[in-house]
């Protein structure tokens, strides 16, 4: 498949534009060999966040996937997951129980963009460091063509759920996402 469509996006394949990419993103997509199974368009940067995404390309909120990244302590020890939540979800207690920590919070904006190297607004599940938990809601695996972060903010990932699964250290998990209404 060399081209993607959803909505107002329309996408080619990321194997012919990796300049999109963040090298995280590009060299886990071809170790994966992901490039051709994932669409990647460019936008504006100014549209990077997931409400601006929805309402300039016309989008359900159903269709856009957050990759929210939570850090908790045991012992002592730093224990950092990337959660994959659908955009109408916000990330439960499962988080906690996965990570075996008492207290989960967001990891602070710099030590997550420092630590995934992507840009802020870009984060992806695709080509986090291997050391981190990555935690995909089964809804975002069962949506036919989802959208994430490329790990850059002037372009965007489309990519069919199921893809998701195969990405390397993907854990599928039932109800990771709450609904946030």
């Amino acid at each position: 498949m060399s081209m993607f469509t959803l909505g107002g996006l329309v996408a080619v394949s990321a194997s012919t534009r990796t300049d999109l990419l963040a090298a995280p993103t590009r060299d886990a997509l071809g170790a994966a060999d992901l490039l051709d199974a994932v669409g990647v368009v460019e936008i504006d940067p100014a549209l990077s966040d997931t409400a601006s995404t929805q309402h300039e390309f016309g989008l359900s909120m159903d269709t856009l996937a957050n990759c929210v990244i939570v850090a908790g302590k045991r012992e002592g020890v730093e224990r950092i997951a990337a959660c994959v939540v659908l955009a109408t979800c916000r990330v439960n207690n499962v988080v906690k129980r996965s990570l075996d920590v008492r207290k989960a919070s967001f990891l602070p904006l710099e030590r997550a963009v420092e630590l995934s190297g992507m840009e802020y607004g870009g984060i992806t599940p695709i080509g986090l460091p291997e050391s981190w938990l990555l935690l995909i809601d089964r809804r975002v695996v069962d949506t036919e063509i989802v959208v994430v972060g490329s790990g850059v903010r002037r372009s965007k990932l489309l990519v069919p759920g199921h893809v998701l699964s195969r990405v390397r250290g993907a854990t599928i998990v039932d109800g990771l996402g709450l609904d946030a209404s």
